[in-house]
């Protein structure tokens, strides 16, 4: 009898699909079996309409070890006989259904990702986006979603080192979270998500088996928020106490017991399912599992629920037979149960069993071979008439240039997000030696070694709206730009894109621009993509987001002291602009700037960068650090020149003196964000050196004055304290918030 509608759209499937399935089976799946298609065919696990685009994007270099799609996580070689693993994952529609889980759990399952392929995480970070704060229900999102993240990494041992925070209109009902994690191990320490050896054991391990978040890859994560139905039961929860044990018994076990651990899985985005088949896939086997012997909090649970239940804190571990015992006394030791509950064959065959009564049988190769769908995008008119805005028309401000500067600081997409990072242990681990806000990337200490890991998070939601090219190439830039402002090398890059229906011409044309420009960014900065995630249909009551890629850098240091903040450092140090010969206030540059849309309320213009430029220009940043030239570097973003130069101050309490030819119109001068520029303070003597290096790289420089005092005065527009600045942009995200709703983490003494 053929599957009711109901059935198919509760599972993500369309009637081709199912027809497809009918035709690669020979008959018609049952229950069973059609779950296991719904969830590996679903857009979160089978990445449909993303896949064939992602072929885009560099993948290689001579450090890459792992590749996008070969693990759970990306791996690179760091020297000294170390790697890193690292990966950024969306928990975005959980999130918007119980902010605290779903952010919660988003945490758990990324760092699952990283410590199953044998590194122990050492660092997280995450991406936020949110509507404006005005509203009652983003307040209550974003508390949620804040004390999420701060409960669970907090509870865990792993610090949280920074990330970014962004509120528009067209994120509310539809929040981001983006959850980033780095991990640390020995170069030939990798542990395998691969099922191989007929007769090895599968062993679970970890969390009782309940009822919540089935459906959660395919019901709720590949669909739009459109339908009235319940979906709170697909989200997870989290117990972040289980996790930690998990992590320590995981390590251990690989660890202590060699080749005993064949492989090693997180139950994640469709559960059992998704982990025993996609090992299977990667091993070349196949599987027998009884879903009898796996433990459940829920009784009567059918084979149908206990497959595709995302319970959160559990393991697959594949283990060599005959060390069965030795594997699970690692994980008794640790009082976390360790059960055995299938075998793998060399059938290529999924097989599940009920005791004895079989409950499935298909083919692996089917259940991981998602149809994949390559559309043709079409631009939408309305993009065109936004890029052709004339900038020039944009009237000048009412107030003063001090009074804009101000407002931009106080702006919840600018001011300071102490109040958000001081709810995260960042110190834990005692590795952080930039912390949250101090530097415009993260950097953390190599124990035993000379170097240093920097980390950054960025994305460009407007911009990407305005030129999904454009935004794509200038999110990869400004990710690589902010670690190379710490003086670290940028050597791989983890990106995480979230965009909304995939199947309408104008989103599909979005995803492919920005991934071609993204692409495009990689190659002209000679970094490669290792890991990533797609997340669509991000999307409610039919309105899209922005086309949102997130994109995390990993840096590296050859010598972490010689790292560089944000904030001015001496009285007297001279303030200079790297990437430009002038301060010209250019219309165009207002395009797509926090200035437009806060002083506006527009959002339009055509944002460009020179990625030419932008290599010559992050390559001299890196090395005047490393010459020891530079006492500060802060990346020119949001704001433009203005706000960059007031945040330097901020940070280092010290006040400026501008004396600068300014050019043109001086709110496009100061509040401008023309790319691939950088603030930096330097020694009067140190001057003429940094002037030949940027004459060896072809990146003109322009003198802007120099640092000292209480005052921050800028040519006779600007002219206030550093005390006022402070006030505005430190208590700005509070001010937006007002009465923030407060969710209180859940009691699990």
């Amino acid at each position: 009898m053929p599957v009711s509608k109901q059935v198919l759209e509760e599972l993500a499937l369309s009637r081709a699909e199912y027809e497809r399935i009918v035709e690669l089976m020979g008959r018609e799946p049952n229950h069973v079996e059609l779950g296991l298609f719904g969830s590996l065919w679903s857009e979160h696990c089978g990445y449909k309409h993303s896949r064939p685009l992602l072929k885009m994007f560099p993948t290689t270099s001579p450090r890459v070890l792992v590749k996008p799609g070969e693990e759970n996580a990306g791996m690179v070689d760091i020297g000294d006989g170390l790697a890193v693993v690292m990966k950024v994952e969306s928990h975005n529609h959980p999130s918007a259904v119980e902010p605290l889980q779903g952010a919660a759990t988003g945490v758990g399952g990324i760092v699952r990702d990283i410590m199953t392929m044998g590194a122990r995480p050492i660092a997280l970070m995450n991406s936020l986006r949110f509507g404006p704060l005005t509203e009652p229900r983003n307040r209550y999102l974003f508390g949620g979603v804040v004390g999420g993240i701060g409960w669970y990494g907090n509870c865990i041992g792993v610090p949280d080192v920074g990330g970014e925070i962004y509120f528009e209109d067209c994120y509310s009902g539809n929040p981001l979270v983006n959850a980033l994690c780095v991990g640390l191990l020995k170069k030939d320490g990798l542990v395998r998500a691969r099922a191989t050896g007929k007769g090895n054991t599968l062993l679970l391990v970890g969390a009782d088996t309940g009822r919540d978040g089935i459906h959660g890859a395919s019901g709720l994560a590949s669909r739009s928020f459109d339908e009235d139905r319940e979906l709170r039961p697909t989200v997870q929860v989290g117990n972040p106490f289980l996790e930690k044990v998990l992590i320590e018994a995981c390590l251990e076990a690989i660890r202590t017991c060699g080749d005993g651990i064949v492989g090693m899985q997180d139950l994640g985005a469709a559960g059992l399912t998704s982990s025993s088949i996609e090992c299977a896939d990667k091993g070349g086997t196949g599987l027998r599992i009884d879903v009898a012997k796996v433990p459940r909090r829920e009784s009567e649970m059918t084979p149908y629920e206990v497959m595709l239940s995302e319970s959160q804190e559990r393991m697959l571990v594949i283990v060599k037979r005959g060390d069965e015992e030795k594997v699970k006394r690692v994980f008794h030791k640790w009082d976390l149960t360790a059960v055995e509950i299938g075998e793998v064959t060399d059938t290529n065959l999924v097989e599940i069993y009920d005791g004895k009564e079989l409950a499935a049988s298909v083919k692996v190769r089917h259940l991981v071979d998602a149809p994949q769908y390559r559309l043709k995008g079409v631009k939408s008119p309305d993009l065109t008439a936004l890029q052709n805005a004339d900038m020039s028309k944009v009237p000048m401000p009412t107030i003063s240039a001090t009074d804009v500067l101000l407002k931009l600081l106080a702006s919840p997409n600018i001011a300071s997000r102490r109040s958000v990072y001081r709810q995260f242990d960042h110190q834990v681990q005692t590795a952080t030696v930039i912390p949250p806000g101090a530097g415009d990337a993260a950097v953390l200490r190599v124990r035993e070694s000379q170097v240093g890991l920097a980390l950054a998070l960025d994305g460009n939601g407007r911009l990407c709206q305005l030129d999904p090219y454009m935004g794509g190439a200038i999110a990869i830039a400004e990710a690589c730009r902010n670690v190379s402002c710490v003086g670290a090398e940028p050597i791989a890059l983890t990106d995480c894109l979230n965009f909304g229906n995939p199947e309408r011409a104008d989103v599909y044309f979005q995803l492919e621009e920005a991934i071609k420009g993204m692409s495009e960014a990689c190659r002209v900065l000679g970094v490669p993509i290792i890991s990533g995630n797609v997340s669509l249909y991000n999307e409610t009551d039919k309105k899209p987001i922005y086309p949102t890629p997130v994109v995390g850098a990993l840096g590296l240091l050859q010598n972490v002291e010689r790292r560089c903040g944000a904030g001015f450092q001496r009285e007297g140090d001279i303030v200079m602009l790297l990437g430009a010969g002038e301060v010209a206030g250019d219309a165009a540059s207002l395009g797509g700037s926090e200035y437009l849309e806060r002083m506006h309320n527009q959002v339009a213009g055509h944002p460009v960068i020179d990625l030419g430029l932008e290599s010559r220009l992050q390559r001299l940043c890196r090395t005047a650090i490393a010459e020891g030239l530079l006492a500060s570097a802060h990346d020119c973003s949001d704001g433009g020149l203005g706000v960059t130069l007031a945040e330097s101050a901020i940070l280092g309490n010290l006040g400026f003196k501008g004396s600068f030819t300014l050019k043109g119109r001086w709110d496009a001068a100061l509040f401008g964000e023309t790319q691939s520029r950088i603030v930096v303070s330097l020694r009067a003597e140190s001057v003429a050196a940094l002037e030949r290096l940027a004459n060896a790289e072809g990146v003109k420089l322009a003198r802007l004055g120099a640092v000292g005092g209480e005052q921050f005065t800028v040519n006779g527009l600007v002219d206030t304290t550093v005390a006022a600045l402070t006030d505005a942009w430190t208590n700005g995200l509070e001010w937006a918030a007002g009465a923030m709703s407060v969710v209180q983490p859940p009691n699990q003494s």
